[in-house]
């Protein structure tokens, strides 16, 4: 008896690693049939936010460009090198830009560790954006996607939040200085409400500066507040919104597609086969029988493939595409330190971290409109584009509706053409308080360049809207406007504004200090 559980207990010793191996993955091998395809996805946690089948357009790379999942790589890529900086960095004015040095300087692989920390979060921010209008021009927001719009907007307000708070933590002349200037342009409204008098009562402003920074200047209160958002408020917040997002793409039939015709090819033990036609007219719930059609009714699995394993190898490329593009831009580029934050000598020029610097430009004009008013216009106007442009059609494909292009190009050329020359007017005869010093500061926000670049963008919106009769046209003539305008303001207020925010050719003809 002895023996023989002694040699049992040897056996298990031995089979150890397959044991292992089959408790964690159900299927225990390479899968070899359909069936065990489709088990491979439903018993896998990661790969069960798929269907177990893809449609092929899906992964044509044309259609979205791996975008979001280049956006959650990078996130992943910066909540790994971040717990790795945190291990190093102390949250404290008096040791924050030497802890920075010793990672930069000392610690083993710190340099590299941090470039990739930022170039990943600077990486981030960028396709965010990219994704948010890949997801515009394919009308992928109808419905029924329209809270799941809603949802990637609040993931975009918080990732330009996480950048943000982050860009603060080295504790260095340049974070500093940006970090100020941000908190100005939260500190906006108060020129509306010293414009009228009623500062002393009432001063959301400085409530809002306060809010953000802990005091009415940036010091260990702002510093700490930064770190605990950066480190654990936002990202606790982005990771259960990130889940609903999948979520939602899932519960929503997948990417957005046009309509397959009934019938049609799909794989089938690797070769293509025809698949049944759909007859279905009523949707059998578990607990009764509801009205209407949910996505997966009436649609076989025409032009479809199994998840696994080519939607596994198609986003395992995209990760892997985004680890090189950071790899790389890390081992040529350091992330910027300069000297240690002095509140006595301000940067000249002081800027915004570039995904802000669009509102700082608007908001040298007035800090009212440029910082509070054109932001909340844009935010509340994204967030009902879904709302309002609810014809179906056009979803799933880039410019998908009848001259949806030429409309495109037409804004396009109409927002460079409009904000190109605001910009050079202003630089070359100024504006209001250039021409009538005394005039009243309510005059400064209500007529501005910012001011007027969004009623010139809502004009040429609303006549695209009564010449075509197409909401969705309107909506993409808007959306160019916007998205021309914002990235004409970033380069110009990058590569044109110096010191004293005057404006130059090239940095290389700033004035020698």
């Amino acid at each position: 008896m002895t023996e023989t559980a002694t040699r049992e207990f040897v056996h298990n010793l031995h089979e150890l690693p397959h044991t292992v191996k089959d408790a964690c993955f159900r299927l225990g091998k390479a899968p070899e049939s359909e069936r065990e395809e489709s088990q491979a996805t439903f018993h896998n946690l990661f790969l069960h936010i798929h269907s177990v089948r893809v449609h092929l357009r899906t992964l044509k790379p044309t259609l979205t460009f791996g975008l979001g999942l280049m956006a959650v790589a990078s996130f992943a890529i910066t909540i790994i090198t971040g717990v790795l900086l945190m291990v190093y960095y102390k949250p404290s004015t008096d040791l924050a830009y030497q802890s920075i040095k010793d990672i930069h300087f000392t610690v083993s692989t710190g340099r590299f560790i941090r470039n990739i920390h930022r170039w990943s979060a600077q990486l981030m921010v960028l396709v965010v954006l990219l994704h948010m209008a890949r997801v515009f021009f394919t009308a992928s927001y109808k419905k029924p996607r329209e809270f799941n719009w809603l949802v990637g907007l609040a993931l975009l307000v918080i990732t330009l939040a996480l950048s943000f708070t982050g860009y603060l933590l080295p504790w260095d002349q340049l974070a500093y200085w940006a970090i100020t200037i941000g908190s100005n342009i939260a500190n906006s409204p108060r020129e509306l409400t010293d414009a009228i008098g009623i500062t002393k009562f009432l001063d959301p402003g400085g409530l809002q500066k306060r809010l953000l920074l802990g005091a009415n200047y940036v010091g260990q209160d702002a510093l700490i507040r930064f770190y605990v958002l950066h480190v654990f408020v936002l990202p606790l917040a982005l990771v259960p919104l990130l889940g609903v997002h999948f979520w939602r793409i899932r519960k929503d039939g997948g990417l957005a597609k046009p309509e397959d015709p009934p019938g049609g090819l799909a794989e089938w033990g690797g070769e293509k086969r025809p698949v049944f036609q759909p007859l279905a007219t009523k949707t059998y719930g578990l607990m009764a029988l509801v009205k209407g059609n949910r996505p997966p009714v009436n649609r076989g699995p025409e032009n479809t493939v199994m998840s696994w394993p080519h939607l596994f190898w198609a986003e395992l490329s995209v990760f892997m595409t985004t680890v090189a593009v950071t790899l790389i831009l890390s081992f040529y580029y350091d992330a910027p330190l300069k000297e240690l934050a002095n509140a006595a000598i301000p940067e000249n020029p002081a800027k915004a971290p570039w995904y802000f610097l669009g509102i700082q430009e608007l908001v040298s004009y007035s800090a009212f409109t440029g910082g509070l008013l054109i932001p909340v216009i844009v935010v509340v106007g994204l967030a009902l584009i879904p709302f309002l442009d609810r014809r179906s059609g056009g979803e799933g494909t880039w410019f998908g509706t009848s001259n949806e292009r030429s409309v495109f190009w037409q804004s396009l050329f109409f927002a460079c053409a409009v904000t190109v020359g605001m910009l050079a007017f202003t630089v070359n005869y100024g504006w209001l308080r250039s021409w009538f010093p005394n005039i009243h500061q309510l005059w400064i926000i209500a007529i501005n360049p910012g001011s007027l670049l969004v009623l010139i963008f809502a004009a040429w919106s609303l006549f695209i809207l009564k010449r075509k009769d197409s909401v969705r046209l309107a909506a993409v003539s808007l959306f160019t406007c916007f998205l021309v305008g914002f990235t004409l303001l970033t380069y110009f207020a990058t590569v044109h504004r110096g010191p004293n925010w005057h404006f130059y050719w090239w940095p290389s003809q700033w004035p020698v200090h």
